[in-house]
């Protein structure tokens, strides 16, 4: 499993959070049972970078917590079956499943981690799960993709013992 993670954005003790970013994505691919070994990357950014990104990308002129950039168009969530027809879902060198990239704003996360009393560290984890569904094809438009990530976020954070803890 490869974690590239970059810092336009400063968060204290990095390596905490590059250690915990890459434990959640593990357990969110292990949770989702993928086959393969994977590849995703991660960006922490500011507000005004997320904008950006965001303004450029979806057409939404606004900072936003976390954006996904999947690198596969899944027929159905998860459903890895026809993938190793799809060469371009694989990392050249490597062989690894390129899943896509997660940016996080640390601005948003630490307000939102405020708003909602638990810890940055929380936030982080939940808002690296939820975009880890993302880049596996699942998504949240309709009422019944919103409970089934929502269920699945929250089963994720259990499983490696991340709880709504006060910060």
């Amino acid at each position: 499993m490869t974690v590239t993670i970059d810092w336009e954005a400063d968060l204290p003790d990095k390596e905490a959070y590059e250690a915990l970013v890459r434990r959640v994505v593990e357990g969110a691919v292990d949770y989702e049972e993928c086959p393969y070994e994977c590849d995703v990357s991660v960006l922490f950014t500011d507000d005004a970078g997320i904008h950006e990104m965001n303004r450029e990308n979806r057409g939404i002129d606004a900072a936003t917590d976390v954006l996904s950039f999947p690198m596969i168009e899944w027929d159905a969530p998860a459903d890895y079956d026809r993938l190793e027809e799809d060469y371009d879902c694989f990392h050249p060198d490597t062989g690894e499943l390129l899943l896509g990239d997660i940016v996080i704003s640390t601005e948003h996360a630490a307000a939102q981690a405020k708003a909602y009393g638990h810890s940055l560290q929380r936030e982080v984890a939940f808002l690296v799960a939820h975009s880890c569904l993302h880049l596996l094809g699942y998504d949240h438009m309709e009422d019944g993709e919103r409970q089934d990530m929502e269920r699945r976020q929250e089963e994720i954070l259990q499983a490696l013992g991340i709880t709504r803890d006060p910060a």
